[in-house]
């Protein structure tokens, strides 16, 4: 276990497919604090994934960093790609990112994407939806996008989180500008709640106000990657991107402002101290955070039957980790902060409806693997 501080110490407290008939031999196992679990590839081949999201009929959609969507099948055959799927700013860390279904959507068929949209002046992350009818997204359009759009690579954050009162969550970077995420006149380095159809939700915190977006929820984040929806308490939970040091675990609250570049439990990437956000109360503590990084991709809240020790814990993937953080809650306190490596970068991870744990690797060459019990 790596190191990790709680506040109480004066520190912040230190994300289907059906199954065949037999599952394959596993690749490999690995231990756990609860116990040996196997895992084993299930399709091969893809292009950087970043998103997936299963489907009512146990198939599952992945996203392809250079653009493309695909369906995996029940018998774990992978779709040509999907058509209808916008153009993306495939450079740097852009792309095609996320992929979520509507909550509705066995009625209505939505399927939302979010990528890096080029520009003449840059690229934007955006959020659009379309209809998946017959292997192809119908009617495709952008709901939403990060102004201003930015001619810079990096930091484009885009997890899509539904929440349970006819909105969502989207996260976006500061496309490693910096001092903009201070500022509320732009949408870098914040969280936007918005209606399922791209339209500022009412009720946000700065809804109205001269020189705000309404869309903002909190603001003064870096890069999210990982972001979910406590199953319990209906609340968000995300793990941010610290520069060298200080990945954060934070539960946005409506109006916050958590730091970014004002302060951060780590430090630049010359070297340069950042005062900690203990030192100034004006900016919001994170719950925990890691040093050395963890870089976090994807998040779970596990609520299946398969890893009964498991049940309520976070799990997040792990890039710079290379495997899955295990995090164990009480309330706010984080009680305990498992690695369970994988031996590759995990960008996306995801629970199967047979209650498998799915992961997503980040490389040119990557794949889908699946985690479950030694005895099933």
């Amino acid at each position: 276990m790596k190191h990790y501080t709680h506040a109480t110490m004066g520190l912040a407290a230190t994300a289907m497919l059906t199954s065949p008939l037999v599952l394959a031999q596993p690749d490999e196992s690995v231990q756990t604090e609860a116990g040996a679990i196997a895992i084993e590839t299930v399709v091969e081949g893809l292009v950087h994934p970043w998103g997936m999201a299963f489907l009512p009929d146990e198939r599952m959609l992945i996203t392809e960093r250079e653009g493309r969507l695909r369906i995996l099948s029940k018998d774990e055959k992978l779709s040509d790609p999907i058509e209808g799927v916008p153009d993306v700013f495939n450079r740097g860390q852009g792309g095609l990112l996320d992929v979520a279904l509507h909550p509705d959507f066995a009625s209505n068929r939505w399927v939302y994407l979010s990528f890096a949209e080029p520009g003449e002046e840059g690229a934007s992350t955006a959020l659009g939806r379309g209809r998946l009818e017959e292997g192809k997204l119908e009617d495709f359009e952008v709901i939403f996008r990060q102004e201003p759009k930015v001619d810079e690579e990096n930091h484009f954050g885009g997890r899509i989180v539904f929440s349970g009162d006819e909105t969502l969550f989207f996260t976006l970077g500061e496309r490693f500008l910096f001092d903009p995420a201070q500022d509320l006149s732009n949408h870098l380095g914040t969280i936007v709640r918005l209606n399922h159809d791209g339209s500022a939700a009412a009720d946000n915190p700065f809804v109205d106000q001269d020189d705000a977006r309404d869309e903002i929820w909190s603001y003064g984040h870096r890069n999210i990657e990982s972001a979910a929806i406590h199953p319990d308490t209906g609340e968000l939970w995300v793990a941010e991107m610290g520069p060298l040091g200080g990945d954060e675990l934070n539960r946005p609250q409506a109006g916050k402002n958590y730091g970014w570049p004002e302060v951060s439990w780590g430090k630049h990437y010359s070297g340069e101290e950042i005062p900690d956000p203990s030192e100034n109360g004006e900016y919001a503590n994170a719950v925990m955070q890691w040093t050395p990084v963890i870089s976090p991709s994807g998040m779970i809240f596990y609520t299946g039957d398969k890893f009964a020790d498991w049940q309520g814990d976070m799990l997040i993937g792990g890039l710079t980790e290379q495997g899955l953080v295990r995090i164990t809650l009480d309330g706010e306190e984080v009680t305990n902060d498992e690695r369970i490596p994988l031996g590759v970068r995990i960008r996306d991870v995801e629970q199967g409806p047979e209650g498998w744990i799915y992961v997503a690797t980040d490389e040119p060459d990557g794949k889908v693997m699946r985690l479950r019990t030694l005895d099933d």
